[in-house]
């Protein structure tokens, strides 16, 4: 039955989201791509690929083995630079070097080991992180000044980018947003003095839309490029990248009251028509889903019945006219997006995405189809 599973993905979309991102941002500014977690589910080799071969040329990372396969995966984009967003644990450095990737570095520590480090190994320019305001990663701002005075030759012809990052970009009118802007402004100008060349991040996808003053030198999307929504309080601006439809393995025609699924949880009272599908928490679909989620089928929505199990899920499909016996429910797609099916259970679009199982086989669509 797995083997009839597969998840489309539309490279050319994700390349289009990229492209439209890229000109919201202006020629003076890069457009970078977040690839880890796998691309957010979707294939981190694929991905990275159309969006080098789409003009792409700075990507992030969460680790150092992340890195060193991105890296083997672009090997014929000489130019590309590969950020690792957890910066260099101790005993990785050299693999940074061999795989020519740029740390972020993350901890005062961090900043003074890889400090230490490069006086002796020269490697591709690193990056520094601020804590102004997440309370996640980073350095916090206070710290800045005497890591600025003990390593001054490090941060002038080492460190090439000064990043943070925002808690609330989906809410633009939440006060952090500006308290972190101002914070980052602030220490961004102190670095300056040191290093006047360097870089500036700040903004991810929904930060592009917060206006320009978030925007700063280098934008980090990851979301926006596979088609979650940046600006939640508004339409989707992206295109959508994900489908993924459940073939019908039976249909059932019930009447009177009958139960359905584990637990007994949800009933139906007849007349009614029934679809079993293949596909289930197994294969990252949410056990949470119920009641709330819906499919798609012949163009006509039809609701989740029942529990979700491991291998199948249940639909009322009894507004669908015509046969539909080898038909496929559709759950993401043009019509469903993974933010609604995120909302339907409990979480969001990001998460869906990449609980995507291993059993769905992954299926590129390379153009605009």
């Amino acid at each position: 039955m797995s083997s009839r599973l597969s998840v489309t993905i539309n490279l050319g979309a994700i390349a289009d989201n990229w492209r439209q991102l890229q000109h919201r941002l202006g020629a003076n500014r890069e457009c970078g791509a977040v690839v880890k977690a796998n691309a957010y589910g979707l294939g981190m080799a694929e991905v990275a690929g159309c969006l080098a071969a789409a003009g792409c040329r700075t990507f992030f990372v969460a680790n150092v083995s992340e890195g060193a396969f991105l890296r083997s995966c672009l090997q014929s984009y000489s130019r590309v630079c590969i950020y690792v967003l957890q910066g260099v644990e101790a005993g990785s450095e050299q693999e940074c070097l061999d795989f020519r990737l740029r740390p972020v570095l993350i901890s005062e520590a961090m900043v003074r080991r890889w400090a230490s480090f490069t006086k002796e190994h020269a490697g591709e320019p690193c990056a520094v992180k601020l804590n102004t305001g997440m309370n996640r990663l980073g350095v916090d701002v206070g710290s800045l000044p005497a890591l600025l005075e003990a390593f001054p030759a490090f941060w002038g012809q080492q460190v090439g980018l000064l990043l943070s990052h925002l808690a609330c970009a989906d809410e633009p009118h939440h006060p952090l947003n500006a308290q972190q802007l101002a914070s980052f402004e602030q220490a961004l100008a102190r670095v300056r003095k040191v290093n006047a060349q360097i870089k500036a991040s700040l903004a991810n996808s929904s930060g592009i839309f917060l206006g320009e003053r978030y925007c700063f030198d280098v934008a980090r999307p990851g979301a926006a490029l596979y088609g979650l929504n940046p600006t939640p309080e508004a339409k989707n601006p992206m295109r959508s990248t994900v489908r993924l439809a459940l073939p019908i393995l039976q249909t059932r025609n019930v009447s009177g009251e009958n139960y359905v699924g584990y637990g007994a949880e949800a009933c139906v009272s007849g007349p009614r028509r029934l679809a079993v599908v293949a596909g289930g928490y197994a294969d990252g679909i949410f056990r949470a889903a119920f009641p709330k989620m819906v499919g798609r089928l012949n163009g006509v929505r039809v609701p989740l019945v029942g529990r979700v199990s491991m291998d199948t899920l249940t639909f009322d499909i009894t507004e669908v006219e015509g046969d539909v016996e080898n038909g496929q429910i559709e759950i993401l797609g043009d019509y469903i997006s993974a933010d609604a099916q995120g909302a339907a259970a409990g979480t969001i679009g990001y998460e869906v995405l990449t609980r995507l199982g291993d059993r769905l086989r992954r299926a590129y669509l390379s153009g605009a189809e």
